[in-house]
């Protein structure tokens, strides 16, 4: 039989936990999950836990997916890239801070290592990285979410979520910025902007009464054409700001890894 692939785990929240689930019932996988506190019920074939970096890194896997916050890209990320590990980033919102992002990238670049952007909930990716060869592009992201993703942000500008008649524009501006200000909950706008170009990206944020579903849109001008990419996905059953498809997306990213053929 062909030795397991080797895959570290960095936090075990929703998008965690549902990876492990999804990939752990696949005999060709092995986990190694770093966890800082006690967590219940991490369970799976061939999967071991351990509480330091140190130890992460000791166990030599050959593939770790970082779905513990923006933080973790900072304080972990660089250490398992001078270890020559290639480094899944869930949290790319981490990545707007552009001096984090060019330490990485030279780290990655003196190991040999590999940093990856996986798309989450999105696609298109590959459109928009090709515009950085067309001039003038234009590239506009709208995060549209269902008003109980956003209830204590309205209710902090004043608008009560239940009387809500029409859709609000909670933020737009830079993909840096919108990234700040929402840490957990708008990596996609940040992933836009790492593939399209931030000078040419401009995100919102909308909450929206009359939608149901978690609503990536992203709206391209440019000289060689325009698109209009629209993903409606349904909420995780334990983050309602995150989209089920997440984890669904991060597991086909870490099988794509492991993969002769990639398309």
């Amino acid at each position: 039989m062909a030795a397991h692939q080797h895959v570290g785990l960095i936090g075990y929240g929703a998008i965690g936990r549902d990876l492990h689930a999804r990939l752990a019932l696949d005999p060709r996988y092995r986990f190694t999950i770093l966890l800082r506190e006690a967590a219940d019920a991490v369970a799976g074939r061939e999967t071991t836990t351990v509480r330091t970096l140190d130890e992460l890194i000791a166990a030599k896997p050959d593939l770790v997916v970082e779905a513990a916050g923006q933080g973790a890209v900072a304080e972990l990320v660089p250490a398992l890239l001078e270890a020559g590990i290639n480094v899944v980033a869930v949290s790319s919102g981490a990545l707007g801070d552009s001096e984090l992002l060019g330490r990485l990238t030279r780290i990655a670049q003196k190991s040999g290592a590999r940093l990856t952007v996986p798309p989450g909930a999105i696609g298109g990716l590959d459109y928009l990285a090709a515009l950085h060869g067309a001039e003038g592009a234009r590239v506009r992201y709208t995060s549209r979410k269902p008003v109980a993703a956003w209830a204590d942000e309205l209710r902090e500008i004043g608008q009560d979520p239940a009387a809500l008649q029409g859709e609000v524009v909670l933020f737009e501006g830079s993909p840096a910025e919108a990234a700040r200000r929402y840490p957990r909950n708008l990596n996609a706008g940040l992933t836009v902007a790492l593939a399209a170009g931030h000078e040419r990206t401009i995100v919102r944020v909308v909450a929206d009464p009359s939608v149901m579903r978690n609503t990536h849109e992203i709206a391209v001008e440019s000289p060689v054409g325009e698109a209009f990419m629209s993903f409606a996905n349904l909420p995780s059953l334990s983050n309602p700001k995150t989209s089920a498809l997440t984890a669904l997306s991060l597991a086909a990213v870490v099988r794509r890894h492991f993969d002769p053929v990639i398309i």
